[in-house]
């Protein structure tokens, strides 16, 4: 059975500052600290490691990711070099991950856009991408509490990929589409299944959009850092059972031309996040459904999802 409780780290990291590993992934975070005032921008030195401090590398950064994609190639260039540079990193046990991305415009949501996830439902596979949205309030990081409303008892998981704009377009051809997208990260679209199928005349915004039903993160994975965003393990894991298993592959519109479809109707802001769908495995569609519950109607529980470098654990 399923249980929704806090997202807490699995592994302790040593309380000590070490030397700063390169590697060839840049993986921007939002993080606090308790020596640091408000959230800071700092580079997770692997996954699951501790961050540098970007402030203490350039003090003229921007202190948000928000702020640091709007000043595009400058800013990524000065993350680059800290990325390159052997410096002190903050361990994880001394910093709390934020979300990559807060207060973005929009967060635009793909429906139906795994072919997995089409088979599960016996619907046939879109002819056009269908979007929704979530209000961008429904963010939270990848470790945070998701909240269940009195209002649903039906609420589900749905991992996905998330891809993260950072620069500002419209009418953008899929030819071009790379060039506007900063980088990757995790998702998960919780879901109020009653209010998404059967109540508010089954409308999908206030199913997708309850408070703490976006967690987002840990880390921002730049587009250099991945090879094929579309041949990438996705998973998810409730009470350590694997749920749902399966490839960036299936997706039936990668990411060019989601962008192209979406740029059609609005402009694209830095910070923008695009939901890209969800593969099979969710909770609604098994024989008997079966969603999350409260703690106290069950014992403790884990969710792992993951994606290529990208991870979030929960419990």
């Amino acid at each position: 059975m399923l249980v929704c409780g806090r997202r807490l780290l699995t592994a302790l990291l040593q309380a000590r500052r070490w030397p700063f590993q390169p590697s060839r992934d840049m993986r921007l975070v939002q993080f606090q600290a308790p020596h640091l005032t408000g959230p800071h921008l700092g580079l997770e030195s692997g996954n699951g490691g501790g961050v540098i401090n970007l402030s203490a590398f350039d003090p003229t950064l921007p202190k948000t990711m928000l702020e640091f994609l709007e000043q595009g190639e400058a800013a990524l260039s000065v993350a680059r070099r800290a990325l390159a540079a052997q410096l002190p990193v903050l361990p994880r046990s001394e910093v709390t991950i934020l979300a990559p991305v807060t207060r973005p415009d929009k967060v635009v949501c793909v429906g139906m856009n795994y072919m997995d996830h089409c088979r599960e439902q016996n619907v046939p596979v879109p002819k056009e991408p269908i979007i929704f949205s979530k209000f961008g309030s429904s963010i939270v990081g990848p470790y945070d509490e998701i909240v269940l409303p009195p209002e649903s008892q039906e609420v589900d998981w749905e991992v996905e990929l998330a891809v993260v704009i950072g620069k500002k377009g419209k009418h953008i051809k899929a030819a071009d589409a790379m060039a506007h997208v900063a980088g990757f990260t995790v998702a998960h679209d919780v879901s109020a299944r009653d209010w998404q199928m059967t109540r508010n005349g089954k409308q999908w915004l206030l199913g997708k959009t309850f408070d703490t039903f976006c967690p987002l993160g840990p880390a921002l994975v730049t587009k250099d850092s991945v090879a094929d965003p579309h041949n990438l393990k996705i998973c998810c894991r409730v009470n350590g059972n694997v749920v749902q298993s399966s490839n960036t592959n299936q997706m039936v519109f990668k990411t060019e031309e989601l962008i192209a479809w979406v740029s059609r109707f609005v402009t694209v802001y830095p910070g923008d996040i695009i939901l890209t769908g969800t593969p099979a495995g969710v909770g609604v569609f098994r024989k008997p459904p079966i969603f999350l519950k409260e703690p106290e109607q069950e014992e403790g529980w884990r969710r792992h999802w993951s994606l290529g470098h990208n991870q979030g654990f929960l419990q």
